[in-house]
């Protein structure tokens, strides 16, 4: 999706050297990244996710949203392809599946970040648009899980429901993202089966009864397992065949599968940020409200992680701090420089001049 960013070298090897370091890729960050660009500020993206998107990526891609401007619905996939689809042009760096793990001034008086997979950026100011911090999903703990992992057998995320085609799915889970994603992959998949520890599930009440209804149509193909818990996985350890459940009296069933969609929730914290020194309350980042600069000067902190007095947790209301961040960071990454503002209907998108020639 993006191009290979630049790279410099340093002490300690290759360091990515931008002009901003985003930490978190879901909306905000990603919006950051074209602020910053119309800025002529160039950034580096690290999530702790493998793709894009946070928690509308993680836990509800094909959930509608309806208070986005302009859009009266919109799914959350559709969004962040929009979004980056919207930061391409500014040629961000994108560094997934790893985690900002120390951050430290350098020399110059930059900021290093330094990731789980020894990845170093270099960096005038650092935005942290990490949501509700780091997370990852709620394991469940079954012998061999981590080749079925690896090979996909297993997933925690459905990024495009058309990869599970014609396939047999077993998903376990009784909230909100079991359910929603047992009724979106039922038109799609070979068969559907809906694991829980018991009969009632915690989801909203009319995805219950729709799935209950589902389950209840001939040939539709979506049983209710209830109430079984995972207990084994059958297959070569990479390629999956069956899932055993197990009820609370130790009676198995066996249900073929092709892949097992667990939805436990997800494991949230700070992670490191919360060791960067600074000021925090309830595991949210104090900021002053008219930059988004957090208690350590080149530090900023936008969206759902950041808290000032009547704080609304909106994605437009995050859409509006990554402006008002990127406003404020200008004058550190171009010292002395005025910032003559234009509106983005005169001042236009890198190679627009080219295409306005070209037509």
């Amino acid at each position: 999706m993006t191009q290979t960013p630049h790279v410099t070298q340093g002490a300690n090897g290759a360091i990515h050297d931008v002009d901003v370091a985003i930490v978190g890729a879901g909306p905000v960050g990603l919006f950051a990244v074209f602020e910053l660009g119309m800025l002529k500020m160039r950034a580096a993206v690290v999530d702790a996710l493998d793709a894009i998107g946070g928690q509308c990526a993680a836990l509800y891609p094909e959930k509608p949203i309806y208070d986005i401007p302009g859009y009266p619905e919109v799914m959350a996939y559709d969004l962040i392809e929009k979004l980056a689809e919207q930061a391409a042009p500014f040629d961000p760096s994108y560094h997934l599946g790893q985690q900002v793990e120390t951050l430290e001034r350098t020399s110059e008086g930059r900021w290093r970040l330094t990731t789980s997979k020894r990845v170093t950026i270099e960096a005038t100011a650092v935005v942290i648009a990490a949501g509700v911090g780091a997370f990852g999903p709620n394991r469940p703990p079954l012998e061999g899980l981590e080749g079925y992992e690896a090979s996909g057998a297993v997933q925690y995320m459905v990024p495009k429901p058309e990869a599970f085609r014609d396939k047999r799915l077993v998903i376990a889970g009784g909230g909100d993202s079991a359910l929603d994603w047992a009724l979106n992959l039922a038109p799609v998949a070979r068969s559907v089966a809906v694991v829980h520890r018991r009969a009632k599930f915690r989801a909203a009440p009319d995805s219950v009864a729709k799935l209950n209804a589902l389950a209840a149509a001939p040939d539709s193909g979506v049983e209710l397992v209830v109430p079984y818990q995972l207990h084994r996985l059958d297959g070569d350890g990479e390629k999956l065949s069956a899932v055993v459940v197990r009820d609370l009296d130790g009676k198995e069933r066996r249900l073929e599968a092709d892949a097992l969609l667990p939805f436990y929730g997800l494991s949230m914290n700070l992670g490191p940020i919360a060791d960067w020194g600074l000021d925090l309350e309830r595991s949210h980042v104090q900021v002053d409200p008219g930059s988004c600069v957090t208690s350590v000067p080149g530090v900023f902190a936008i969206g759902d992680v950041a808290a000032y007095p009547n704080k609304l947790k909106l994605i437009l209301c995050g859409f509006s701090e990554a402006a008002m961040a990127a406003h404020a960071i200008y004058a550190l990454v171009h010292p002395g420089e005025a910032l003559h503002w234009e509106y983005s209907t005169t001042k236009g998108l890198p190679g627009d001049d080219q295409r306005d020639s070209a037509a």
